[in-house]
């Protein structure tokens, strides 16, 4: 089986790391909390100390990471120590410039692969998330269907691309379902009545996002990523969303559902 290294446990790291053992695959974990890593020990994975030591030896490393400066830090670190032939799995939100700024880092001998994924904890829990993978994948495709359903989005960076356009249209879509439920309140309109009938409209989709449970994409993160893409084009509606939320710090690690609440209930 081959060697595979898991970097960033948090999350949405750590049960994808599970998915990964219990697929078989010998695992070396590492975490800047190294306490995040006790479970997956426990399932025998092995905790590195550091980045380089955990990437060394691995045919495959995945990095499941914040921010693009987080990203940019580890790459420091690991790219010296990777192996000729191996494949570094680029799987954060960190966008398509990311992405090229890596690959133009790495010896020929490694290959980049950008695979973001569609999909909250639940998904990664179930082994059932959308993974979009850009570049040269055929020799991770196997491992990465152990995560869920990948599917193939052209060039290196067209994975970090198009988890853009998806994780700005899932935050548009909840911030809007949290503004048409504040005007079904003022409006008198019962809660289950308003809830059921948007989810029969267009918002459809985005209606039970917008009030999920048990799982977690947190605000900070999203306004992350919104922030990546309207550094990109200019989307004035996201932009208003962005600044909203950015304003709103006692929101950062909640789940964008929190969003919902915020908007309906708070002070013109």
């Amino acid at each position: 089986m081959e060697k595979i290294a898991f970097l960033g446990l948090g999350h949405m790291g750590a049960p994808m790391a599970a998915q990964i053992i219990a697929a078989g695959h010998p695992l070396t974990v590492w975490n800047r909390t190294a306490s995040r890593a006790e479970l997956l020990v426990a399932k025998g994975a092995r905790l590195a100390p550091s980045p380089a030591d955990a990437v060394r030896d691995a045919d495959v490393v995945l990095t499941m990471l914040a921010t693009p400066e987080a990203v940019r830090d580890i790459a420091r670190q690991i790219v010296p120590a990777l192996r000729p032939g191996s494949h570094w799995v680029e799987m954060s939100t960190v966008g398509p410039d990311v992405v090229r700024e890596l690959s133009a880092g790495l010896p020929p001998e490694v290959t980049l692969v950008d695979a973001p994924v569609m999909g909250s904890t639940d998904k990664a829990e179930a082994g059932t998330l959308g993974i979009l993978a850009g570049g040269d994948a055929d020799a991770v495709e196997q491992l990465l269907s152990a995560l869920g359903t990948v599917t193939r989005t052209g060039p290196l960076g067209t994975g970090a691309a198009l988890k853009l356009v998806v994780n700005t249209a899932v935050l548009g879509g909840v911030a809007l379902v949290g503004e048409v439920m504040r005007l079904a309140d003022a409006l008198g309109i019962p809660e289950d009545t308003a809830k059921a009938t948007i989810g029969r409209s267009a918002l459809g989709g985005a209606v039970p996002r917008a009030f999920a449970e048990g799982v977690h994409f947190a605000v900070e993160l999203a306004v992350k990523d919104v922030r990546l893409a309207t550094e990109i084009t200019r989307l004035p509606a996201m932009e208003a969303i962005r600044d909203h939320f950015a304003a709103h710090p006692d929101l950062a690690h909640e789940d964008i559902a929190a969003a919902v609440t915020r908007i309906r209930t708070e002070k013109p």
